[in-house]
């Protein structure tokens, strides 16, 4: 073990700098931040620790970076990843500052706590207390951007072949559970293009909501064929999903509405393709747009996220059940584990905290966490980088 460096700050101190530092995430421009301050300071701590740092600007995007710690040489090793962003919050329903740490009740709250600017913390705690001085094989820091929309930063960074190391680690909130698959997830705008007119005169026009009614009904078809086509026990919601997430149309009672748009995402199970789902959909609108040529139309909103599967028996789960205490599982959201595991490593996601915490107000992680944590991450990174 190493002395603590007095330059650095300690767990607490380093958990409130993170959660203090805005870097929102959304598709709404008037709430999506720069992550720059998080991937400043994470690169000062490291650096200070002995790593080489690599910040990358993301394309495509405003202000986005990721964030490469790297110690020691050679091939293999531990990569311990996590994202830098956080989702918008709604001030009005938190009971303190989502951007301050507050300590009460046992429990850390704040933006970003457990999802997921909190790992950090972890890991800078977890490298002070280790004589990284000896290490054999390398040992890397990685923080990504826009994982709460696009996931840019890990389609990024996973293109970019920087390393290869032997087995990954993204810290998401699984309450310290190895997790070896989710599903895949990809979001879909269906248009309407109708016809205004006057109400009274209802032939003179095409209502716009009464043919996405008609798509509607369609979507529900394909719901429950994706339910009975499909199926995997190891989750809890078995099959794929199908959600029904915002609509929009109209703008006066007694006109005819000429636009109507509806938002949608689906859930795939690992072993299904995009490409399979999408032809799903087509198929079951196309009814509907052969009977209202050109007035129908799909686009994608956000670049999907595939599914994520890691064999169970591999070196890695067995490590972390054993180091954790608990068996692997499976879990019905996404991450960045499918870009991570694009690098050649055995991946998996396991971090404290809740997913349940996840996205919600008064975020927050419980300290019957952190000593746990902290013991998990010195084990692991003793047993892969010593």
């Amino acid at each position: 073990m190493q002395k603590l460096n007095k330059s650095l700050p300690n767990f607490s101190q380093a958990f409130s700098q993170l959660i203090a530092l805005p870097s929102i995430s959304s598709s709404q421009a008037s709430w999506d931040q720069s992550n720059q301050s998080v991937i400043n300071l994470l690169a000062a701590w490291f650096e200070t620790l002995g790593f080489d740092i690599t910040i990358q600007v993301v394309p495509n995007t405003t202000g986005k970076y990721n964030l490469l710690a790297k110690l020691g040489s050679g091939d293999g090793g531990l990569l311990l990843a996590g994202h830098s962003d956080t989702v918008p919050f709604d001030e009005n329903r938190w009971l303190s500052d989502p951007m301050k740490v507050t300590d009460k009740d046992n429990k850390l709250f704040g933006l970003g706590s457990c999802d997921m600017k909190g790992f950090f913390a972890f890991i800078l705690q977890a490298c002070q207390q280790i004589d990284l001085s000896s290490l054999k094989k390398p040992l890397y820091v990685l923080a990504t951007a826009d994982e709460e929309t696009t996931m840019a930063g890990a389609r990024f960074f996973a293109n970019s072949e920087l390393i290869k190391p032997e087995v990954a680690i993204i810290g998401e909130p699984t309450n310290l559970v190895p997790v070896v698959m989710h599903k895949g997830h990809m979001s879909h705008k269906i248009t309407i293009k109708g016809q205004a007119g006057h109400s009274s005169k209802p032939a003179n026009g095409v209502n716009a909501i009464e043919v996405m009614h008609q798509v509607i009904s369609q979507l529900f078809k394909l719901k429950e064929l994706l339910a009975q086509s499909y199926n995997n026990d190891a989750f809890d919601v078995q099959t794929p999903t199908l959600n029904l997430g915002a609509i929009h149309g109209g703008d006066n009672a007694n006109r005819i509405c000429g636009h109507c748009e509806l938002d949608l995402d689906m859930r795939s199970l690992p072993g299904m393709k995009d490409d399979e789902l999408v032809a799903w959909l087509a198929e079951i609108l196309a009814p509907i747009a052969e009977k209202y040529p050109g007035r129908l139309s799909i686009a994608e909103l956000d670049p999907s996220s595939p599914s994520f599967q890691q064999n169970c028996d591999s070196e890695l789960v067995i490590t972390a059940e054993k180091f954790s205490g608990h068996q692997c599982c499976a879990v019905n959201y996404a991450t960045e584990a499918p870009f991570v595991q694009q690098l050649g490593c055995q991946t998996i996601v396991m971090g404290p905290g809740s997913i349940d915490q996840a996205h919600q107000p008064n975020e927050y992680l419980a300290h019957s966490e952190i000593a746990k944590t902290e013991q998990l991450l010195i084990g692991l990174i003793q047993h892969y980088c010593f």
